[in-house]
């Protein structure tokens, strides 16, 4: 499938024809993402994994696209959306499902932690296609399974660059490109990715960096 990353944690997937959308949120080309989409996965309710305004429009533009999200995105998506009700759905971590020709492995259930008192949020991590795990605001790894292509999230107010590497060494996945970046400079990605491409190598895994709207084949 084609893989394409957008800025921070949004990426779009293709195949087929086909179009599956993972985290379109406010830092993210969110419009460029969602255009011809079939169907959407969010992880979680922040709003740089999810652009209401924009799933709005989209939406009730679009009679047959499907969302994917949790209970609580869910509900706030069908209140905005209410004539796209039946066509957002909830997801729980566990389940399997298909999302426009894409078949779908969740897991997790809770966004990592920021601070004690920051409310813990829910936190949905997608396997696409055996193929493509999107971990959200997480380091879940996946159980049962081996994953062949790792999003990261290079950099977070819930990371440091220790968990970074060592989610990567857990994962194992062949290859790995960075997500969730909008936060830092040039000088503060080198760094981290370049722990990511260092460490994460001994254990098999080739780090590859994305510019916004670099495609690859994956």
């Amino acid at each position: 499938m084609k893989l394409t990353k957008y800025t921070h944690a949004c990426v779009r997937l293709e195949k087929d024809g086909k179009v599956l959308v993972l985290d379109p949120g406010t830092f993210s080309e969110t419009d460029e993402a969602l255009a011809g989409a079939h169907a959407v996965l969010i992880t979680h309710e922040h709003g740089d994994h999810v652009d209401v305004p924009a799933m709005v429009k989209a939406l009730d533009a679009a009679g047959s696209l499907a969302v994917f999200a949790p209970a609580g995105v869910a509900a706030h998506l069908r209140e905005e959306a209410p004539a796209a009700a039946a066509r957002i759905h909830t997801v729980e971590p566990g389940s399997t499902f298909e999302a426009a020709g894409f078949s779908v492995r969740s897991f997790g259930g809770q966004h990592a932690l920021i601070h004690p008192q920051i409310p813990v949020v829910a936190n949905i991590g997608y396997l696409v296609d055996g193929n493509v795990y999107h971990p959200g605001d997480s380091f879940i790894v996946p159980d049962g399974l081996s994953v062949q292509t790792l999003l990261v999230p290079i950099h977070a107010p819930w990371n440091k660059a220790a968990e970074v590497v060592d989610f990567v060494i857990s994962v194992r996945a062949p290859q790995a490109f960075q997500i969730h970046d909008g936060l830092l400079n040039e000088t503060g990605l080198k760094m981290v990715e370049g722990h990511v491409t260092r460490l994460g190598g001994k254990y098999g895994t080739t780090f590859t960096h994305l510019a916004p709207r670099e495609a690859v084949e994956v």
